[in-house]
């Protein structure tokens, strides 16, 4: 199951998705655990093991919202 499929079936919530992305953008190098059902994601992972994401949150002067969709996506693309 993926993160994006957890979130339609209800398993994640907003705000536990809104929680762990916060968590990310503060301190990358610090774990930041997202509990979707009886599985947990760490959202730092996820982040590095997607291309895409991990590459705009290199991107200098990127915006806060431009970061936040790029660890979103990550989340809701990884197999929990």
């Amino acid at each position: 199951m993926t993160g994006g499929e957890a979130y339609r079936a209800k398993l994640l919530t907003d705000d536990a998705l809104d929680a762990a992305i916060a968590a990310c953008l503060a301190d990358l190098s610090q774990p930041a655990m997202l509990e979707i059902g009886d599985k947990r994601l760490d959202v730092a992972a996820a982040v590095l093991a997607h291309r895409w994401s991990a590459e705009e949150l290199t991107v200098e002067g990127a915006s806060p919202e431009r970061r936040r969709n790029a660890v979103q996506t990550a989340v809701l693309v990884a197999n929990t």
